[in-house]
């Protein structure tokens, strides 16, 4: 949990956040007094008015889905906690018209009598109003939910999308939005799960609700509630998303089966982010659920992902099922100005899929030759993926340690990249049946890495391979140390060509060049390893002058060594012992 914050006002922080709408959308008004973001082009006199509101730490629910085709106005409370009615009556005042008001509220109790107050004082003055509680959530069912009923969470949002589209349409009354609203709200489940609680600025931390490093909780509510569920050990997604999904799919669950998908005309999904995790984990937590829907048989016709209704910085996620009709899918669809809404997306059909992930194999393709001179002999195929396999294995074992080197000097990367790389290298030498023994192989070993190792030290990884391979098709006969030694440094001379990281620069060339001037100079592979392990080592203390490692604080250079050259010292070591071996 994250207890540092840039604003730790948190009254000023909501404010704020309100002002920043107004700042960034011309068709806002914003009473400042009462928190109440409204609609400014708004006609009361031809549309019915949809009004919602809560908690803020929702964020952008629910101010910042006020906007042509949504809601009309949003009354916000402090963090967490419901808005008085008094800020709710001044959204209604601003907004409500002849043709009525329609509140939609998450079931929480404050919600409710707050809301519904409002509604009240609204009939009284003659202004037609109707309220839609929704309560989405399977995680607490049936027997312990009791008299309060489900709570409300991320599927408030799709309610709040079909609303607003019915009351875009000036010939629909308010019993047309109510009934588009409750459709919607009566078919809806959703369940959450995070990594850990949330830790609202200025608030002293419950040590109970502080989960450790290998912990999550299930269905945990947005206002930080407990969930139901403590995970010790944290389940591998595939197994959490089939967990939730049972939980809201099961038609044999007595408690929790409060929506049958088995006669759906359609299913919609929304994965939500509860506010910390990343779009690149959230894309591979949606990409999981859809796999996982299909092999149901439910595969979604509309797609939801993104931030819809956070808990502040929660490092969750939640997934919604909307069972839906074919007359609500225009409703999703259309269009909408309100700021912070992602659109739904219609999920790309089965049938097409596979045409449009493109898996290119492995194997790598050669351009013809331009002379007809043949090809030098390498070593015997079965030695070469022998030494090629202990080099790549060293390199592996060696990840966490080069991992740790990168955090402290890099951005971490260094040795998952190098790892990915071996392990690809390793997979390409040990599962294919029949090496070729000629300097193909080694052509075929660049591409692999090429295609398997990103960032700068990939792209120098593949050029030295690639100037490898160049020079080791103008020898003849069988590739010795001696040959290997001039074809290396050949390739080094190509390298520097490329770039100009030299040694002395703080890069994995402080390791490489000396291997491969060791080895031109002494036909000796385990002097040669000796020497880039010697030269990693020497990095220690050395300013950077490539790279991004020069942006980092220099404090970090006396602590480690460089990752990449390391990393090159790990695989060259590796080399020698599989030469040994031989």
């Amino acid at each position: 949990m994250s207890t540092k914050h840039f604003v730790t006002d948190i009254d000023k922080l909501v404010v704020d956040c309100l002002e920043s709408l107004v700042l960034t959308n011309p068709d806002l008004l914003y009473y400042k007094n009462d928190k109440v973001i409204v609609k400014k082009s708004y006609d009361p006199a031809k549309n019915v008015a949809v009004i919602s509101g809560g908690g803020a730490g929702h964020e952008p629910a629910h101010a910042a889905f006020v906007g042509e085709g949504m809601l009309t106005a949003a009354a916000s409370g402090w963090i967490f906690a419901s808005p008085s009615v008094a800020q709710i009556v001044r959204a209604v005042n601003a907004v409500a018209g002849p043709k009525g008001v329609l509140l939609i509220i998450k079931n929480y109790t404050g919600d409710i009598f707050h809301f519904s107050l409002a509604a009240e004082k609204a009939r009284s003055k003659g202004i037609p109003a109707e309220v839609v509680v929704v309560g989405d959530d399977v995680a607490v069912g049936r027997a312990k939910s009791g008299k309060v009923g489900r709570r409300g969470l991320a599927g408030t949002v799709l309610v709040h999308k079909v609303a607003g589209a019915v009351s875009s349409d000036a010939s629909a009354s308010l019993a047309d939005v109510v009934a588009a609203a409750n459709e919607v709200a009566n078919n809806l489940v959703t369940v959450g799960v995070s990594l850990n609680h949330v830790h609202i600025p200025g608030r002293k931390i419950e040590a109970e609700n502080i989960m450790a490093e290998d912990e999550a909780e299930l269905g945990l509510g947005i206002h930080n509630e407990k969930g139901i569920l403590r995970l010790k050990p944290i389940p591998p997604l595939p197994d959490l998303v089939g967990s939730m999904l049972e939980q809201l799919t099961s038609s044999t669950d007595a408690d929790r089966s409060y929506v049958d998908f088995s006669d759906a005309e359609n299913v919609v999904l929304l994965v939500n982010n509860l506010g910390g995790l990343s779009p690149l984990e959230l894309g591979a937590i949606t990409t999981e659920v859809i796999h996982q829907l299909d092999g149901l048989n439910l595969r979604p016709t509309r797609v939801f992902s993104g931030t819809y209704m956070t808990s502040l910085d929660g490092p969750g996620f939640s997934i919604t099922l909307l069972k839906a009709k074919n007359s609500l899918l225009p409703l999703l669809d259309a269009p909408t100005k309100a700021t912070n809404f992602t659109p739904g997306t219609v999920l790309t059909p089965k049938s097409e899929v596979s045409s449009r992930i493109i898996v290119e194999s492995a194997a790598a393709t050669h351009a013809p030759a331009v002379d007809a001179k043949p090809k030098p002999t390498i070593l015997e195929p079965a030695a070469f993926a022998a030494v090629a396999a202990a080099a790549c294995k060293k390199a592996i074992a060696a990840e966490p340690l080069i991992t740790q080197y990168d955090t402290v000097v890099g951005d971490g990367d260094c040795g998952y990249t190098l790892k990915r790389a071996s392990e690809a290298v390793l997979d390409f030498v040990t599962a294919t049946k029949s090496l070729p023994a000629t300097v193909d192989v080694l052509v075929d070993l660049a591409e692999t890495v090429e295609n398997n190792m990103d960032g700068t030290s990939g792209a120098i990884f593949s050029i030295f391979l690639h100037a490898l391979a160049t020079a080791a098709s103008s020898a003849t006969g069988l590739l010795d140390a001696s040959s290997w030694g001039v074809a290396a440094a050949d390739a080094l001379k190509s390298l520097y060509a490329a770039t100009p990281a030299r040694p002395g620069d703080r890069t994995l060339v402080d390791a490489l060049a000396p291997f491969v001037e060791t080895l031109a100079s002494t036909k000796d592979v385990a002097a040669a390893a000796k020497a880039a392990r010697a030269g990693a080592e020497g990095t220690k203390g050395m300013n950077a002058s490539l790279g991004r490692a020069v942006y980092v604080d220099a404090a970090g250079y006396d602590r480690v060594p460089d990752p990449g050259a390391v990393g090159i010292a790990e695989l060259m070591e590796g080399l020698a012992a599989g030469v040994s071996a031989l």
